[in-house]
């Protein structure tokens, strides 16, 4: 530390040296800065504030059935990226920069000017922006801003009308590609189904359950069948002659049945006893139906006699009897039903035998039949959620147009300056004399760099590495001292002039601006 601040001491030492070289060249470098910042040409800034709302009313009212997007990070990186070549050309255009431009040079360095000097400056969560820009010309600059401004909403408005454009049709593109990738996958599925019909059924039956309803179907089938058969078999026994007192000779001739009108009388009587519980025997329908049945009665008489006297002498034979004549028709019907409950039998047969046949191929198709199903089931799922995401595209732009979503509110139009925001020459001038004495401090530093000199005698010795063997000392005398002494207050008077001055040009400055 001590050796530290030895070498302190000495650099401090050499520069006081050169110290009155320095201070000529802080006060020239000091006085050519005030000259350069004072001649610097003032720049007027024009300013406009702009509120973007994004609390609308309709946005909690639509959650979930429109889009909600990001409007404040829209907002956020719109405010980020505006500032650039295509739209500072646009601006150019906007606020009439063109008419200045006359070579691509020129041109290229207004685009470079603008960029570098428009500025967009947000409060965050605010969503208030600032839009400033600063030029030699006061009406310039806030033409500037107003350009900056309107392209600001602009971009905003038609960026959102173009992502929602831009969303629509590619929705409107996926919901195409998936139509016709269902309308694809319905075509296999029914062609798949017509193939596989046998063992797909209708298709709220699988295999096993056709299986089953066969099994069941022919059972009842052959159930039908033997009932039949053993009906069928009952009237050949009899038509045979093995029930002997259905096909003997009747005792009395008024037994002999006569099936039409014994079905009359039958009738009548049953109608006659209706009567009879409603009305007395003098009633005229009961007298009626009671004439009916006694002609019907004598009418049967009359055809048993005539059968009788066709040939008194030959012995009755069965054929005769109406009895046995409808046995033979009831015959006849229990041939035929049982012929056709024995083809139905046969075809239920058949099908089961092709089914079981089939039993193999049911797991192939089975798998064929869910994979179809499940290729089906998600394009019409992918579909279905395209279709609603386009129609919340749909609202989403509906809202979008009728500006219910964000709005742009201009806080503060752009404004025209009558006083130059820069260069700020209060604080330059300061700023001017530091940089005048820092010099000065230099020019002394390097000065006693390039000639040095030994102060004491230990730096002496340690530098050449030789014994000192004395000092020889200065002795000041009155003169001397006085001489001195004069030197230090006219150093010291120099140093102060240069700060009074520094001083009176800034407060010169900020009166010449108020």
């Amino acid at each position: 530390m001590e050796e530290l601040l030895s070498r302190m001491v000495g650099y401090l030492h050499g520069m006081w040296r050169f110290r009155w070289w320095g201070l000529t060249f802080a006060w020239i470098v000091g006085i050519a800065g005030g000259f350069v910042i004072y001649s610097m040409p003032d720049r007027y800034e024009s300013t406009a504030r702009i509120f973007v709302d994004t609390q609308s009313v309709l946005r909690p009212l639509m959650s979930g059935l429109a889009v909600q997007p990001n409007i404040n990070q829209q907002i956020a990186i719109l405010s980020r990226t505006l500032i650039t070549r295509p739209n500072v050309e646009k601006l150019i255009t906007m606020a009439d920069l063109d008419l200045e431009v006359r070579t691509p040079a020129e041109r290229e360095a207004l685009i470079a000017e603008l960029t570098g000097g428009l500025e967009i400056v947000g409060t965050g969560r605010d969503n208030l922006f600032t839009l400033a820009y600063q030029d030699a010309h006061p009406e310039r600059a806030q033409r500037i801003v107003q350009a900056l401004v309107s392209l600001f909403v602009e971009s905003g408005l038609v960026g959102k009308r173009q992502d929602s454009a831009s969303a629509r049709r590619f929705i409107d593109e996926q919901i195409a590609g998936y139509e016709q990738k269902l309308a694809e996958a319905e075509n296999r599925l029914k062609d798949f189904r017509l193939r596989n019909m046998a063992l797909l059924g209708d298709g709220g039956r699988d295999y096993v359950s056709q299986m089953n309803e066969l099994s069941a179907q022919l059972g009842q089938a052959e159930l039908e069948l033997k009932e039949t058969e053993n009906s069928r078999d009952s009237l050949k026994r009899q038509l045979a002659g093995e029930d002997a007192v259905l096909l003997s000779q009747p005792e009395n001739p008024a037994a002999v049945a006569l099936p039409e009108i014994d079905g009359r009388i039958d009738a009548l009587e049953k109608n006659l006893d209706g009567l009879l519980l409603r009305y007395t025997d003098d009633h005229p329908d009961v007298v009626g139906a009671r004439r009916v049945i006694a002609q019907l009665e004598e009418q049967k008489q009359k055809e048993i006699e005539a059968m009788r006297k066709v040939d008194a002498s030959a012995p009755w034979v069965p054929n005769a009897n109406p009895v046995v004549q409808q046995m033979k028709i009831s015959l006849a019907d229990a041939e035929a039903m049982v012929a056709s409950r024995q083809a139905r039998v046969a075809e239920f047969g058949s099908r089961l035998a092709r089914l079981r046949a089939s039993a193999e191929l049911l797991p192939k198709i089975e798998a064929e039949q869910t994979q179809l199903n499940r290729d089906y089931e998600v394009h019409k799922r992918n579909y279905e959620l395209l279709v609603a995401r386009r129609e919340s595209a749909n609202i989403s732009v509906e809202m979008t147009t009728q500006g219910g979503i964000t709005e742009f509110r201009v806080i503060d139009p752009p404004s025209l300056p009558n006083k130059p925001a820069a260069p700020n020459r209060v604080l330059l001038m300061p700023f001017a004399g530091l940089i005048g004495l820092a010099a000065g401090i230099a020019l002394t530093f390097l000065l006693s760099q390039l000639r040095p000199a030994f102060d004491n005698v230990r730096s002496l010795r340690e530098i050449t590495g030789l014994p000192v063997l004395g000092a020889v000392s200065l002795v000041a005398d009155p003169v001397r001292e006085r001489r001195r002494r004069r030197g230090l207050l006219a150093f010291g008077g120099g140093v102060a002039g240069f700060v009074m001055t520094v001083v009176g040009m800034t407060a010169m400055v900020q009166l010449l601006q108020g």
